[in-house]
């Protein structure tokens, strides 16, 4: 069976990753792979872990399996992170959330359960997005088209080509939405923005996939659910796909959650059943222990308090390193102008680099970019930015 199989090609982000670890240059540096370094180049284990770990620790008595979809209190810490306390779908109980292997398993849950119950359903998807969401939609089978969302030239967000393509989809198709610091653009609607496309959405009968990895990452954790927010309107119809990996740094831990919301709660169940039959076959159940810190962190006054300070700081750092980095440009007399990445949010900037640009980003002076010339903006440090803007300053 295996004789004649060839290589498959490298992951285009984790591929960059494994080339990295291999280059013996000392003033190597990463904007690739999505994970948050601090200003020592380093991805910490934030302090609100360790002292919800410990805890955790301590109390421990069993191993024993968690339910299909997860534990009832993640589930409910979840939707009052995503929506806040008192929200009407928490009232009305009309939201059912399932604790999955971070944000990608919720994705492909999504993708499963579509396939099942809507399988002549088409998947929207922004383009650019993040580079996995094809791949997680067309291997469970489903046909995946792309919307306007980018305008290139100027570096902004194309509102009314992105409104004018939403109006062209055909009712029961799937848009997927980032629900806060868009990957890779790093560019979000405003509030007023979100208003009309959940206005779209709801007159055309298209169902929203909102993708939130980031919350917090943008301008806050309330502020970074405006759009999530406006797109639920009552009796509204609804999947999320949230991730702890960024927010938490439980990168390797693998938690996230799928929340249905349905125009009841007979129906929010009835999709969850389902959910869980497509559970049981790809994982059976969740894993525990990154469930139980976000859970012990969130249910605990003083561990939430010391979170909330410590993913400001990061929030703080990656805002430092775009402004550094457009002064840092701009000091150097390039003709291109980079002021557009100091306005972008989260962790991402498309950098209108090319792809022969990046390509001599790594061959010459070891700068690991991804193809489309997205930047892992945390990447940067004070230490590396000389040298990574003037190698830039270089292929430019």
């Amino acid at each position: 069976m295996f004789e004649s199989l060839g290589m498959a090609p490298p992951d285009p982000i984790f591929g960059l990753t494994e080339a990295f670890l291999k280059d013996t240059n000392p003033e190597k540096v990463n904007l690739s792979t999505g994970v948050y370094s601090d200003a020592s180049g380093k991805t910490p284990v934030l302090a609100a872990v360790k002292k919800a770990e410990e805890r955790i620790l301590k109390k421990e008595t069993t191993k024993s399996y968690k339910p299909i979809q997860g534990a009832p209190e993640f589930g409910e810490i979840v939707q009052e992170l995503l929506l806040g306390s008192g929200h009407e779908v928490i009232v009305s109980q009309r939201g059912a959330t399932a604790h999955t292997p971070g944000g990608t398993a919720a994705i492909r849950l999504v993708a499963d359960s579509v396939k099942q119950l809507s399988p002549s359903s088409t998947i929207w998807l922004s383009h650019p997005t993040w580079a996995n969401h094809p791949n997680i939609f067309r291997s469970a089978g489903l046909r995946v088209r792309s919307y306007s969302y980018f305008d290139k030239a100027n570096n902004q967000l194309d509102f009314h080509k992105f409104l004018h393509a939403l109006r062209e989809i055909p009712a029961g198709d799937v848009v997927v939405l980032h629900g806060c610091c868009h990957n890779p653009t790093g560019l979000d609607p405003d509030r007023e923005q979100w208003a009309r496309i959940a206005s779209v959405l709801t007159d055309r009968k298209i169902l929203p996939l909102v993708d939130l990895a980031y919350q917090g990452f943008g301008e806050g954790l309330e502020e970074d659910t405006v759009g999530l927010r406006e797109l639920c309107r009552p009796g509204c119809e609804m999947m999320i796909c949230s991730s702890f990996s960024k927010n938490f740094g439980l990168y390797n831990e693998r938690v996230g959650a799928l929340t249905v919301l349905a125009r009841s709660q007979k129906e929010a169940q009835a999709v969850l059943s389902h959910v869980k039959v497509s559970i049981r076959a790809h994982y059976s159940n969740p894993p525990a222990h990154g469930g139980t810190i976000v859970t012990t962190i969130l249910h605990n006054t003083k561990l939430r308090s010391l979170w909330e300070g410590e993913l400001r700081q990061m929030r703080n750092r990656i805002n430092g390193m775009r402004t550094l980095f457009v002064e840092s440009m701009a000091a150097r007399g390039v003709p291109r102008d980079f002021s557009f990445v100091r306005e972008q949010k989260g962790m991402f900037s498309l950098s209108g680099l090319s792809k022969d640009q990046v390509q001599r980003l790594r061959d010459k002076y070891s700068i690991y970019i991804v193809e489309s010339g997205r930047i892992n903006v945390s990447g940067m440090t004070e230490a590396n930015m000389a040298t990574l803007c003037d190698a830039i300053a270089s292929v430019l």
